[in-house]
């Protein structure tokens, strides 16, 4: 398992799987993309973009200075027509990536659709399997309104957050009053376990939320509420580094920032239409005009019979959903994506999308500043540095699923500290670009002149981005 929703899959292979094989839920789907040729016969234009992007999207890129481009149109919908036929449904698409998702319990037919004009390539991207690990069902009502008297920090407003925050200059930006206020943040995921009914979270400002995990939805059971807040807590966990505000006991980096909580990640099967759900969930996120996007998620090796990838492949362009990520920030969008687990394992390095141009790759470190073993190195195959950054993934504060405080470990927990952090330096500096907020991050960090390919270009310290910028433009 190469999922990096914790460190080596524990969280997992622990916490969600009872170790039992079951029957996949319902009958053998198949799921192909399908490439096409251009976005002919569609009912939309560049000349007026607030018909597909809201008007906080478009501002965000009138602030930066960026056009409306073709990428930015939907899906033709002539083409989608051509695809919605007996036999066969659409699960969604990619207007950056000009892509249509169809499933169907008929190869046949999905071949033969690959077979129409407006098609330049089509993949096979999902077929069910026989059998899967027994996910534990466990109640979501089962959590905690109260902590141990012993998870806090009495007289210390971050609590058990503290070290993570000291150790990137993060605790001085939150003394300053820049806690994410203005800012929206898309957190993309798997499982967001009773994060709509923890205490940490009640004063949180979530905006929405979004399951774009297409399979499940062509179960008969499927409910979408109910279900987006059950299932695994890793999503859980995530926010709380970000969002959580319990006071003494732990609080996020961006308790003030807006939230959109989105679930892209499957955690019953690990195949190539997981891209095709992140890059839906990151184009969502666009049009909603979010400013940052947490991703705790990468890929490398993939079920049978679908193709894993090879190091050749890290060149930021291969992969769809790294070809995805390399355009966030030409949309105004800074993304932050933990680099991976892989460290001890036989892969060792990156996966993607954390080899994408222009973003922001997040390694692991204990709180003394050590690499953590388990995190992820580069560079990429193309040669560029990468982790971009390093911040506390090992013995992060977070809270669970279950409302109490844990400790965990993962490069999934360095990341939001980051992503936080990234809308609190903009909030301070809202007239820079998603590309210089990404530098001033990048030269704030301990190792810029001499980056590496474990720590990248080091621990970052936001306070000195912020205070860099100010000094430069005489209102320090």
């Amino acid at each position: 398992m190469h999922k990096i929703l914790t460190c080596l899959g524990i969280l997992l292979i622990i916490c969600a799987a009872t170790g039992a094989k079951v029957k996949y839920p319902g009958p053998k789907v198949y799921a192909y993309r399908y490439y096409l040729h251009d976005k002919q016969g569609g009912n939309y234009s560049l000349d007026r973009p607030s018909r597909f992007l809201s008007h906080q999207s478009l501002e965000r890129r009138r602030r930066q200075g960026l056009k409306v481009d073709s990428t930015d149109l939907p899906v033709s919908e002539t083409a989608i027509k051509q695809f919605r036929v007996k036999g066969a449904k659409v699960l969604g698409t990619s207007r950056w990536n000009n892509t249509i998702l169809v499933s169907s319990e008929d190869t046949t037919l999905l071949n033969r659709l690959s077979q129409q004009t407006c098609v330049k390539e089509a993949r096979m991207v999902f077929a069910s399997p026989d059998s899967i690990d027994e996910l534990s069902n466990r109640a979501y009502e089962n959590y905690r309104d109260h902590y141990n008297r012993w998870d806090s920090l009495r007289g210390d407003p971050l609590g058990m957050a503290r070290v993570q925050m000291e150790i990137v200059g993060g605790d001085i930006l939150y003394e300053k009053n820049l806690r994410g206020n203005g800012m929206t943040i898309a957190v993309l995921d798997g499982g967001f376990l009773n994060a709509n009914r923890l205490t940490c979270f009640s004063q949180t400002d979530i905006e929405g939320t979004h399951d774009f995990i297409a399979i499940h939805k062509l179960r008969k059971h499927y409910d979408g509420e109910e279900d987006f807040f059950n299932g695994i807590d890793h999503g859980t966990r995530v926010f709380s580094a970000l969002a959580a505000e319990s006071e003494e006991v732990m609080v996020g980096t961006a308790p003030d920032a807006k939230y959109w909580l989105l679930k892209c990640e499957d955690p019953e099967t690990e195949m190539p239409i997981e891209e095709d759900y992140w890059a839906m969930a990151a184009e969502f996120a666009d049009s909603v005009g979010v400013d940052v996007i947490n991703s705790s998620l990468g890929y490398n090796t993939y079920d049978a019979p679908f193709h894993s990838y090879e190091l050749n492949d890290l060149d930021g362009q291969t992969a769809l959903i790294s070809r995805t990520a390399s355009m966030m920030a030409s949309k105004g969008i800074v993304l932050c994506n933990s680099a991976g687990n892989s460290g001890m394992g036989t892969w060792k390095k990156i996966t993607v999308p954390a080899d994408a141009f222009d973003i922001l790759t997040i390694g692991a470190i204990d709180q003394k500043g050590r690499n953590a073993a388990f995190s992820s190195v580069g560079p990429t195959q193309d040669g560029r540095v990468k982790p971009d950054i390093v911040a506390m993934g090992n013995g992060t504060a977070l809270i669970s699923g279950r409302g109490t405080l844990v400790h965990d470990m993962g490069t999934s927990f360095a990341t939001p500290i980051v992503t936080g952090l990234v809308a609190c330096l903009w909030q301070g500096l809202r007239d820079k670009t998603a590309l210089e907020i990404i530098d001033m991050v990048r030269h704030s960090a301990s190792l810029y002149s001499t980056p590496n390919n474990i720590y990248g270009y080091g621990i970052p310290n936001f306070w000195e981005a912020y205070s860099a910028e100010k000094r430069k433009s005489g209102k320090q």
